[in-house]
């Protein structure tokens, strides 16, 4: 019906994909307000944002929370209740808001605050509120913002990518005593994970492992915000490694990518993808992994855990809850994980120290995991002595998974992890999966730029006069030209280098020129 700013540019494809991932596709009984998530492909090419700084803030974020080039993420605030002035008998409308940063719980408690008095207002409401909104500064990793809405102060704070992981947020709250007392989130995007992975706590290590190696899995749920809020935390939980797959929190038969999912020509894909509509059951039979969960109840004890079935046990009518799949997990269960939420249980812990207890357990496993892997990849980094300044830096040398297969003897994840398995055939399945792909890259891209950061310090370090005595014209009109490229690329890529040492190379290429003949210099200076 709406769009709001009129100058968003949406494709015909996205409104429609938007609008059909804005509703509950089964059909539920449920009257009242509801909400929940999806995650949709941009189509139609690449459109400028309207941040040109998205360099900026997706070098200092979480690699977990930085803005998707490729992808829009819709929070949607559905309402469904009885009115006889309506054919159906039902008043039905979703506010959704579209953005491409995954802050859910930010934007979820904002269309908790906007929706119900849209509802009631209509545009207008819209209007002040995009206007109160055009007013808030730009996210900036490590910052606390006071962001006013409709008569409330919303305050929360922009993880950083130096923030130490797993360190609760700090509660940074500005002094100025802010009238009307601040909203406080405690987190821009952390969902409560004991709730969510209520009837699965006995599978989490389970779970762990089909995320880690990037295994197409399907969330079979009653609605919408049961399987969002699932395909969320599952994703989530690999954190600080980024889960490099697509995902979909929400996905309806009507989506574009039905057929692309559905078909039975090729394996499925490197996906976790959130259903409710029953149909799937049979047009997903063949993925590998289906996990199949009822509503979420928060009751006072340990809620009904399900089992692990065999895939052929998928009945297409009546399907129970439950894991379908033959996957064997590399490493064995965690007893005291869950001894230790069972206890909680039982002295009625607070759900979000639950949450914690679970979120820590889930980064100690993947630390345990990546350190080895990190300490590999830093040995493969050239020494520090082998850098000098007139020479191309020398390479990184290559990963080679069976040298890493040998480190691991004497400093693999058994070092920090009381986990028993098979940690190696864990690994070799990891090569496999995208999420390796993904880390290699990043950690790749970040020790060539960290090399060529040392090679423009070199470069300060040495006496640049002396090289140029016995060089010929050729040679050192050469070395301008490189140094200039270094330094073009430094600033593009905004390497790791201080500001005085661009300073101090800018000026090196001042006096190269200066000591040239003068039509040379010309020359130069205008090239």
């Amino acid at each position: 019906q709406l769009v709001y700013p009129y100058d968003f540019r949406l494709t015909e494809k996205e409104k429609t994909s938007i609008c059909y991932l804005s509703f509950p596709d089964s059909y539920s009984g449920g009257l009242g307000d509801t909400q929940f998530s999806f995650r949709l492909r941009q189509s139609g090419g690449q459109r400028t944002t309207h941040y040109e700084d998205d360099g900026e803030y997706n070098r200092e974020a979480p690699l977990t929370l930085q803005r998707e080039a490729a992808h829009y993420f819709g929070y949607v605030y559905f309402r469904q209740v009885k009115d006889s002035s309506v054919k159906r008998g039902y008043f039905q409308k979703s506010l959704v808001l579209v953005s491409r940063l995954p802050y859910v719980n930010l934007f979820q408690s904002l269309l908790q605050l906007i929706a119900p008095e849209y509802f009631d207002k209509l545009e207008p409401c819209l209007e002040a509120v995009c206007n109160e909104i055009d007013q808030w500064l730009p996210p900036v990793p490590g910052q606390t913002l006071n962001l006013p809405v409709m008569g409330v102060v919303i305050q929360v704070r922009i993880p950083s990518r130096v923030d130490k992981p797993g360190s609760s947020p700090v509660k940074q709250f500005n002094q100025e005593n802010l009238l009307p007392a601040p909203m406080v989130l405690p987190s821009i995007h952390e969902l409560d994970l004991f709730r969510c992975f209520q009837p699965v706590l006995i599978h989490i290590q389970m779970l762990w492992e089909l995320m880690l190696l990037g295994e197409p899995v399907v969330v079979m749920a009653p609605s919408p915000t049961v399987s969002s809020e699932m395909v969320l935390a599952l994703t989530s939980c690999l954190a600080p490694l980024r889960y490099c797959c697509d995902y979909r929190p929400y996905f309806t038969i009507h989506d574009s990518e039905f057929k692309e999912y559905t078909t039975r020509t090729q394996a499925p894909p490197n996906i976790v993808v959130g259903v409710t509509n029953p149909f799937f059951i049979k047009t997903l039979q063949h993925w590998p992994h289906i996990l199949r969960v009822g509503e979420l109840r928060m009751s006072g004890d340990l809620p009904k855990q399900v089992k692990v079935k065999k895939p052929a046990k998928l009945k297409t009518l009546d399907t129970k809850p439950g894991i379908y799949t033959s996957y064997k997990t590399f490493l064995h269960k965690d007893k005291t994980l869950i001894k230790r939420l069972l206890k909680g249980i039982q002295r009625k812990r607070p759900s979000e120290v639950q949450s914690a207890l679970l979120r820590r357990h889930l980064l100690e496993l993947t630390q345990s995991f990546i350190i080895p892997l990190e300490h590999y990849i830093a040995s493969l980094m050239p020494l520090q002595r082998a850098i000098t300044p007139w020479k191309n830096p020398p390479q990184i040398r290559p990963f080679r998974q069976e040298d890493f297969m040998k480190t691991l003897e004497h400093a693999g994840p058994q070092l920090t992890c009381v986990l028993k398995g098979d940690w190696l055939g864990l690994y070799r399945r990891f090569f496999k999966s995208p999420n390796f792909d993904g880390w290699y890259r990043q950690r790749h891209k970040e020790m060539t730029q960290k090399l060529e950061a040392l090679h423009l310090e070199a470069i300060c370090e040495a006496n640049i006069v002396a090289w140029m005595k016995d060089k010929s014209e050729v040679e050192i009109v050469d070395l301008v030209l490189k140094l200039r490229e270094k330094l073009v690329r430094a600033r593009c890529q905004h390497l790791p280098v201080k500001e005085e040492t661009l300073q101090r190379v800018g000026l090196y290429i001042e006096t190269i020129i200066g000591s040239l003949p003068e039509d040379l210099q010309a020359v130069l200076h205008h090239h």
